[in-house]
C-alpha cells in the first residue's frame, strides 16, 4: 500500500490535488475580498460557500482524473526502463528499447541502449579471452609435459643406459678372465654388483616423476606418509616424519608442495648416498613449513649453480615462488643438504580461488 502511493502515477494525483487546494485558497480570497469591499446584491455568505464547495468536488474529481490520465504515459515508459535494466541485469545485453519522444526519458533509453552494447562487447571479449587463456593454459602444458619428457630421456641416457652399458661390458671382461685369474674376476663382480645397485637406485628415482601430480583427494601429509613408505620398502634409507595436520591449503598449493617432495626424495636418492632423511610439515601462525634434509655427501652450493645437474634444485624453487612462498637451500660437501619451504597459508587461498 505504501510503495503504491509513492508511485509516480499518485504522485500525479497528488501534485494536481495540491494545485486544486492553492487554487480554490487564492479564487476564495478574490470572492471574499470581492465581496467585503464592493458588497454587491447577487453575492452573499452563502453562495460563497456554495460555489467553493462545488469548486472543490468538481476539481476533486477532475484533479484524480487529470493526474491519473497524465501520468499513465510516463509510468508506461518507466516500466519500459524498468524492464530493460531487469533484462541487461540477467544478462541479454542485446536487449533495445527505443521512444518516439525527445525527452529526458528517450535519453535515459538510449543510454541504457548503449550500455547495453558496451555489456555485450566486453562479454565477448571476456569469452574470446578466455578462450585464449585455456589455448595458452593448453600450450603451457603441453610443453611442460614435452619439457619434461626431455628431461627424463636425457636423465636415462646419462644415467642408467651408460652404467647398463658399463655393466654389460664389465659383464663381458669378467667372462673372459674367469678362468684365468678368478679372484680378479671376483672383484670385478663385486664392482658389477655395485654398479646394478648405483643404476637401480637411478631408475627408482627417475619413477618418482613418473607418479601422478595428483594426491587423488589425499590431503598433503597423507600422500607424504604414502610416498615415503613406498621408498622404505624399496631403499635402505631410515626416513623420520614430522607432520601436523594443514587444513586450509588449496588443492593446486598441496599437488606443488608434493612435486617438490618428489623432486627432493629424486635427488636424494639418485646423489646424496644418504641413509637417513627428515622430512617436516608444520604450521606457524599464517606459513606452512617443510623441512628436508639428509645426511649424504652434500655439495658446494655455488658450483652447482648453472650446472645442467642442478634441474631439479631449480625446478623445486619455481614450484615454491609459483604458490607465493620462500626456498632455502642449505648444503656442504660431507655434511648432508637442508631444504627450507615456508608458504602463506593465505596466499593459498586465494590460489584456490
Amino acid at each position: 500500500m505504501l510503495k503504491q502511493l509513492n508511485s509516480i502515477r499518485y504522485m500525479y494525483i497528488r501534485s494536481h490535488l495540491y494545485g486544486l487546494i492553492l487554487n480554490t485558497f487564492i479564487l476564495a480570497a478574490i470572492i471574499l475580498s470581492i465581496y467585503v469591499w464592493f458588497q454587491p446584491a447577487w453575492l452573499s455568505a452563502g453562495a460563497i460557500l456554495l460555489f467553493i464547495m462545488l469548486y472543490l468536488g468538481i476539481g476533486f474529481f477532475m484533479s484524480i482524473y487529470a493526474g491519473f490520465k497524465s501520468s499513465g504515459d510516463l509510468k508506461q515508459r518507466m516500466d519500459y526502463i524498468s524492464s530493460m535494466i531487469t533484462q541487461l541485469a540477467r544478462g541479454k545485453f542485446s536487449a533495445k528499447i527505443y521512444f518516439n519522444e525527445n525527452d529526458e526519458i528517450a535519453g535515459l533509453g538510449d543510454e541504457l541502449n548503449e550500455l547495453g552494447e558496451k555489456l555485450q562487447q566486453q562479454k565477448e571479449a571476456l569469452l574470446k579471452l578466455a578462450d585464449e587463456k585455456g589455448e595458452l593454459a593448453r600450450t603451457a602444458h603441453k610443453a611442460a609435459t614435452i619439457e619434461e619428457r626431455q628431461r627424463l630421456a636425457r636423465d636415462l641416457h646419462d644415467a642408467v643406459s651408460q652404467q647398463l652399458f658399463a655393466l654389460t661390458m664389465m659383464a663381458q671382461a669378467t667372462e673372459k678372465v674367469f678362468e684365468k685369474n678368478p679372484s680378479h674376476a671376483k672383484e670385478q663382480l663385486r664392482e658389477i654388483t655395485e654398479m646394478a645397485l648405483q643404476a637401480q637406485t637411478e631408475m627408482r628415482a627417475l619413477l618418482l616423476h613418473l607418479r601422478p601430480v595428483h594426491l587423488s583427494g589425499e590431503p598433503l601429509t597423507e600422500g607424504i606418509a604414502s610416498l615415503v613408505e613406498e621408498l622404505k620398502k624399496k631403499c635402505q634409507i631410515d626416513f623420520d616424519l614430522q607432520m601436523e595436520e594443514i587444513h586450509g591449503l588449496s588443492r593446486t598449493i598441496e599437488e606443488q608442495l608434493f612435486r617438490i617432495m618428489q623432486e627432493a626424495l629424486s635427488n636424494i636418492l639418485r646423489h646424496a648416498n644418504a641413509t637417513e632423511v627428515k622430512v617436516e610439515v608444520s604450521r606457524g601462525g599464517e606459513e606452512v613449513f617443510l623441512h628436508i634434509a639428509d645426511n649424504g655427501v652434500g655439495f658446494n652450493t655455488e658450483e652447482k649453480k648453472g650446472n645442467k645437474t642442478s634441474y631439479g634444485l631449480k625446478t623445486m624453487k619455481e614450484r615454491c615462488e609459483e604458490i607465493g612462498g620462500t626456498y632455502a637451500l642449505r648444503s656442504r660437501q660431507g655434511e648432508g643438504t637442508h631444504i627450507d619451504l615456508r608458504v602463506p597459508v593465505q596466499v593459498s587461498m586465494k590460489g584456490e580461488e
